[in-house]
């Protein structure tokens, strides 16, 4: 029987001289055999705290089939963040353990920064090697991160912008814009799940090409929709023989770990209180049909405004405003374009009431602020408006006046919706409303929030370092948000009946006899795994959707972070 969920859930950039090639292995090519092709790795410089991890960027030349039609050569590799021990082996066969990482929605590998880094790190002060891979799905192949990754190297957000916004060339190349149809986006049609969990099992089998390593050290999550893109691998049948084995995909996993998310194939696993009745299998394929063609007419998931490859490559933007110069204002909403998509992105995520985001006045671009406030106040969990967004970074800096926010909704009429938690988060939400010129807002970080705020957070509510997080958006070389987020995903993943997927899903609930760890965020996004959860289940007090992955290393309290400490010591002794 079929399950319908409740909701429908790089161009890798021209490398600067800060970033080292480290390791170069060519050999002939293949896309029948994934173990003979070209590899690249780049260790990339970092100023993150936690200086024993070395982290680099891994390329692999794994072309798509000639079906999947017309896209730039690029889009034939596939590109994942490998963070290890400095004390550890070079060789990642010989780790003591692998995490692999699959993204959420709207998520690239660069959101797993932090985590990755405190994960390897704990692991290490228990004498073990571990590594941590963060994937980067197919289709970031399309991105251009020229302006950002120049703009960090050489200081100079004017750089990054006027690259994006203002036609300027670096090194002889111009922005192309954001195409969300059309022929250059038209192949990602085809990016659905099948080609996500493919990639994920080529790529695995071209590093790590003796099956008993993988299927003794690897260790198979993802964050959000990775959990379903994770419990859909386990049970995946990878060349469609029934008499053969080796190729499915719980073989390639020692055990499973999933943050704010369940590794499940089936949607409802996630909210098992928002269940819907399963369908008859005639209606199941009319709908997956259905939801084929929706697809292949809007190969990206884009909306008008907050959710685009545009207001995507924003985020980036603030982040890299913030970690240039922290206490800079009023310099990066003034560098951004006027039009449509920005300024009702603007208004969206910082207007305080309905009247403010449809008029546009008073107007967001009159207000003050240092580039940290306006990163804070964008992604925090008491001003961003959806859960799935929303990180826990501190709070506006007393002396400059803040009101309740009432978009979408008022704090109380979210809660007392079904699913308003999960779609706005629980923390009360508040807007500045000062738009003199004399007032400037200032953010506290989530170790420094005054207790003249405590009416709105408290410390053991505040998780992640807002500083960390803007290093996390603007540092690696691949993306913290996706641009090119495929339809297609989205839709395989939320109808897992349709053509193609049912006949590769020969092993229902595979993930289920091997070792697993559950984090659920008592903010998050509403995910409460069932009892019948196999494994060990931990619950995050204070936690948010994005704090899972972005949290500090040291918390409020002193102690270290529980995702990545927990998680280390999962993976140095799996049970």
């Amino acid at each position: 029987m079929i399950r319908v969920p409740w909701r429908l859930l790089s161009r890798i950039a021209s490398m600067s001289c800060s970033i080292t090639l480290i390791a170069v292995s060519v050999s002939a090519l293949s896309a029948a055999d994934p173990d003979v092709s070209e590899r690249i790795e780049w260790v990339y410089p970092s100023t993150s705290s936690v200086p024993s991890v070395i982290s680099s960027v891994v390329r692999r030349h794994l072309p798509l089939p000639a079906s999947a039609g017309p896209r730039p050569p690029e889009c034939d590799q596939l590109s994942y963040l490998r963070f290890r021990s400095a004390a550890g082996p070079d060789e990642a066969a010989r780790a003591d353990r692998i995490l692999v990482a699959q993204p959420g929605i709207f998520e690239g590998a660069s959101a797993f920064e932090s985590l990755a880094r405190n994960t390897v790190a704990a692991a290490a002060r228990q004498g073990a090697h571990l590594e941590f891979w963060a994937l980067d799905r197919r289709s970031n192949c399309l991105e251009d991160h020229t302006g950002r990754l120049t703009g960090l190297r050489t200081g100079s957000l004017d750089v990054a912008t006027a690259y994006y916004f203002g036609g300027a060339e670096i090194d002889g190349r111009r922005f192309a814009g954001f195409p969300v149809d059309g022929p250059a986006v038209a192949w990602l049609a085809n990016q659905g799940l099948a080609q996500t969990l493919r990639d994920q099992y080529d790529l695995l089998r071209a590093e790590l090409p003796d099956p008993a390593v993988r299927a003794r050290k690897v260790l198979c999550g993802g964050h959000s929709l990775g959990g379903l893109i994770t419990g859909n691998f386990a049970e995946w049948d990878f060349d469609g023989d029934p008499a053969t084995t080796d190729d499915a995909g719980h073989r390639q996993c020692a055990g499973y770990f999933a943050l704010d998310t369940a590794v499940s194939a089936d949607p409802a696993a996630l909210m098992p209180q928002a269940e819907l009745p399963d369908l008859p299998p005639a209606v199941a394929a009319v709908l997956a049909a259905g939801t084929g063609r929706v697809g292949t007419a809007l190969p990206v998931l884009a909306a008008p405004a907050v959710i685009n490859p545009e207001t995507m490559n924003l985020l980036a933007l603030a982040g890299l405003a913030a970690h240039l110069e922290p206490e800079g204002v009023d310099q990066i909403v003034a560098r951004l374009p006027r039009n449509p998509n920005v300024d009702a992105t603007l208004r969206v995520l910082l207007a305080q009431d309905h009247r403010a985001v449809f008029t546009g006045h008073p107007d967001i671009r009159t207000l003050h602020a240092t580039n940290t406030a306006v990163l804070g106040a964008i992604l925090d969990d008491n001003s961003q408006p959806f859960a799935f967004l929303q990180a826990s970074t501190g709070f506006l800096a007393p002396g400059t006046p803040v009101g309740p926010k009432s978009f979408p909704l008022p704090t109380a009429a979210a809660a007392a919706l079904p699913l308003g938690p999960a779609l706005f988060g629980t923390a009360k939400k508040f807007a500045p409303t000062g738009f003199d010129p004399g007032t400037v807002y200032r953010w506290s970080d989530y170790d420094a929030v005054d207790p003249a705020r405590f009416d709105a957070t408290t410390p053991d509510s505040e998780i992640t370092s807002v500083h960390e997080l803007a290093r996390d958006l603007c540092e690696p070389p691949l993306d913290f948000t996706e641009w090119y987020f495929p339809t297609r995903l989205t839709l395989d993943t939320a109808t897992p009946g349709g053509p193609g997927i049912d006949r590769h899903r020969r092993y229902p609930d595979a993930a289920t006899g091997a070792p697993t760890i559950t984090f659920v965020a008592a903010d998050g996004v509403g995910v409460r795994p069932p009892p019948e959860t196999p494994g060990r289940v931990v619950d995050l007090p204070g936690y948010n959707h994005l704090d899972v992955v972005t949290a500090a290393a040291e918390q409020n309290d002193g102690r270290p972070e529980t995702v990545s400490t927990q998680l280390a010591a999962f993976a140095v002794a799996p049970s």
